[in-house]
């Protein structure tokens, strides 16, 4: 009997606070490397501002391959074909020559608010403040020299492409999030481009369709990569934005999966087989990277809002997470609203954080950590009552990232959104999702008629039983809602979302 040749599938997370990879056996069906690297935003700029320089990316993508390549039985030359997953929204801009004009400007900058709102006006529709048609317009405006130069706009996982390929591309998933796609068509609004800057359109690179290569590894890109010349034409799968691969990686691959990812920001999201539009603009309207769409809420505050405490207070998490299990539940009356970084759901880009209800004994860390568990959990439900209002059915709920891991905020989320909550055991799942999504490309291509699901349905794995929520913890979570949101609304002037029914397909 023939041995199957052993292939190895590589998959990167480009994000905010750092970069993960992971290394697949897609004959054994098993992680056989894995890696991160940290780094943090540009020091020193202006309010709301928050920018990378794709070096940073690459310097981390670098170290990666090295350390991934280095381990035993990882061998470049076995390398098949490589998936990239990014932060979305992130503004890159290159030159005629093909070289970043200046830092990108990432989804959690708020800098752009009053460019996002003159688009809405103008287009018609809403337009977060973390998209990147706003920075467009804003290089434009506050940048005129460098905005001259621009010839192309990629996303942080494109432009990780281009420089692998040599090819600039994009996919619906991540572009659904520019501002500048029309989801339900799957491509390029017209108006929109043109509403930035008339060049726009001849700026945007073409569309790779779901389940199609973005290219081959070059020996540039090998080079740039670190790796050796063996791994040259390795497949470069089309890639997509973080919560694209993150549904790819926790078996969002068919109708009924919800995924809620926390991270930095967190994110609930679900595949649905049509378009879902928000008139509110509330919960986006994604296309998902499998030829479907995504549609996803997204909270700017989530895991930041915890280490702020810890940092402010000390103790690590289980310290504290042992001492927020035992305030009651409410915090005595104290409110978190946490909108440290302005906030897209509700839509708030300048609110601020809030602690309303202080009394004696309110700033004890372990009532302040719980309240910061809670604060999110509400903001999120909020969400998640949108979502419900627009038809999309969140009856279980598989939870993924950092923050999944806490055995509190797993409870009172399941409380918060009244329904049982499912860690996953690879808690990286975009890494893992872009991965998957190279293996998938590859099969394609080798002439398979193989669906996203077949292959990462038997890469889930899930960690312990449900979390199932608790009456009297839904009960507690329904009765601070409407406190939480007249809060935001006196504070920010913020009003409570209000039901819609989906747009048609």
């Amino acid at each position: 009997m023939t041995q199957a040749i052993r292939r190895l599938f590589l998959g990167f997370d480009v994000g905010t606070q750092g970069a993960k990879g992971i290394v697949i056996d897609g004959e054994r069906g098993v992680v056989v490397a894995r890696a991160a690297r940290s780094y943090g935003l540009i020091a020193g700029l202006p309010p709301g501002a928050a920018e990378q320089h794709p070096d940073t990316w690459a310097t981390a993508l670098r170290e990666l391959a090295a350390e991934l390549f280095a381990l035993p039985g990882v061998d470049a030359a076995l390398l098949a074909a490589i998936g990239v997953s990014g932060q979305q929204h992130g503004c890159v801009v290159l030159d005629e020559c093909g070289a970043v004009v200046r830092p990108a400007k990432l989804w959690c900058d708020t800098s752009t608010a009053a460019e996002a709102r003159e688009l809405a006006t103008r287009l018609g529709r809403p337009l977060p403040t973390g998209y990147t048609a706003s920075k467009l317009l804003w290089l434009a405006r506050h940048e005129p020299d460098r905005f001259a130069r621009v010839r192309r706009v990629l996303l942080p996982h494109d432009w990780v492409n281009f420089r692998l390929t040599g090819r600039a591309t994009m996919e619906a998933g991540d572009a659904s999030g520019t501002g500048l796609f029309d989801p339900v068509a799957r491509q390029f609004d017209r108006a929109a481009l043109a509403a930035v800057d008339p060049r726009l359109a001849a700026m945007v690179p073409p569309l790779v369709e779901a389940g199609a290569a973005a290219g081959t590894l070059t020996d540039e890109g090998a080079s740039w990569l670190g790796l050796p010349r063996s791994a040259v034409g390795a497949q470069v799968a089309a890639g997509g934005g973080d919560n694209m691969m993150s549904a790819i990686g926790s078996g969002a691959t068919r109708s009924g999966v919800a995924v809620l990812s926390l991270g930095t920001s967190a994110t609930l999201f679900t595949r649905s087989e049509r378009a879902i539009v928000d008139p509110g603009g509330a919960i986006a309207p994604f296309c998902d990277s499998t030829g479907a769409w995504l549609p996803l809420l997204c909270v700017m505050n989530a895991t930041g809002v915890l280490e702020e405490v810890r940092a402010a207070f000390g103790g690590d998490l289980a310290t504290l997470t042992d001492e927020a299990e035992r305030v009651e539940p409410g915090c005595g009356g104290l409110t978190f609203l946490p909108f440290l970084n302005g906030e897209r759901v509700p839509d708030l880009p300048h609110a601020s954080g809030a602690l309303l209800g202080l009394r004696p004994g309110s700033l004890q860390r372990g009532r302040l950590f719980r309240a910061a568990l809670e604060g999110v959990a509400v903001n999120l439900a909020w969400g998640a009552a949108r979502m419900r209002a627009l038809g999309i059915a969140l009856d279980s709920i598989r939870l993924v990232g950092g923050g999944a891991r806490n055995r509190l905020w797993r409870q009172l989320l399941a409380d918060a959104l009244a329904a049982p909550v499912q860690p996953l055991a690879e808690a990286e799942s975009a890494a893992l999702g872009a991965a998957l999504q190279a293996l998938w490309s590859w099969r394609r291509a080798r002439g398979e008629n193989v669906g996203a699901d077949a292959v990462a349905a038997p890469w889930i794995r899930f960690e312990g039983e449900p979390i199932v929520p608790r009456a009297d913890g839904v009960a507690h979570f329904a009765q601070r809602l409407a406190p939480f949101q007249q809060a935001c609304t006196r504070l920010f002037g913020a009003a409570p979302h209000t039901a819609a029914t989906p747009s048609p397909e």
